[in-house]
């Protein structure tokens, strides 16, 4: 495979062992509200079945990889 060419033709460029996805941060961010504001509501998009679970797959793979969190936030994505 191609790939794997360029690795053993210059593997001085790649790390022996991959770092982690998402790197680890020294600094949480977040976002601060204007005092007393609230979500809006906005419907969730429409998708096809098979565009829902789709989302579904992905978004569990990112889970179990540690890329995404669960949240409790009233803030969120319409998905």
């Amino acid at each position: 495979m191609y790939e794997f060419d360029i690795i053993l033709e210059f593997p001085d460029v790649f790390p022996d062992e991959l770092p982690g996805i998402p790197p680890v941060r020294e600094v949480e961010f977040n976002i601060e509200l204007i005092p007393g504001a609230e979500p809006i509501f906005k419907a969730p998009y429409r998708m096809a079945p098979i565009e829902f679970k789709e989302l579904k797959d992905q978004l569990q793979e990112l889970l179990e990889r540690g890329f995404i969190r669960p949240s409790v936030s009233p803030w969120g994505a319409p998905v």
